[in-house]
């Protein structure tokens, strides 16, 4: 049961634990904040970009497409029912993973953070809340299926640890300018 808990919390996230990383390999371009300040800071920075918003919101959507076509075979390999992503569904995880990073990025100039300083709880989490508001705003009745008590209380614990496990993994390797 729990290994079915964590694989479908895993399959089901995928679309919308993508974006970033997308966004970060496409990014430049202009700031979506076009420079803009509110007070004595930008909006957001120079890191949200319209162009890593647009890559990364495909990526994730284009992603769950391809892993429709590959519930067969994945829930054949692992014994479990896999979802599969309605096109709404695909796009409101993608959409507001980066939308949920927006949010944060704001917060953190609010807080009088830096770009890429660290605000723990809010790095973990900022995209999963906007991936998972979004999906159930486009798809309800899919969410409310997909996204039962249980598999969202895993999602909540395995996001932060798979957070840290792959930034910490990127900074080592070079890819990455701070472990977080």
């Amino acid at each position: 049961m729990v290994v079915s808990l964590v694989v479908t919390a895993f399959w089901a996230m995928l679309p919308a634990y993508v974006p970033n990383n997308a966004a970060v390999l496409a990014g430049g371009g202009r700031p979506i904040d076009g420079g803009r300040m509110l007070g004595d800071r930008r909006l957001l920075g120079d890191g949200k970009t319209w162009r890593g918003t647009a890559a990364g919101t495909l990526a994730g959507t284009l992603l769950a497409v391809a892993l429709n076509a590959l519930v067969p075979s994945a829930s054949a390999v692992t014994g479990f029912d896999l979802p599969t992503f309605p096109l709404t569904a695909a796009f409101g995880l993608a959409l507001g993973a980066m939308l949920g990073d927006i949010g944060a990025s704001f917060l953190k100039r609010r807080s009088g953070r830096e770009r890429g300083a660290a605000f723990p709880g809010l790095d973990q989490l900022d995209f999963v809340v906007g991936a998972l508001v979004l999906a159930f705003v486009a798809a309800p009745g899919w969410f409310s299926v997909t996204f039962t008590l249980p598999v969202l209380a895993v999602v909540l614990v395995m996001t932060p640890i798979l957070h840290v496990v792959t930034n910490v993994g990127a900074y080592l390797l070079g890819l990455k300018n701070e472990p977080w």
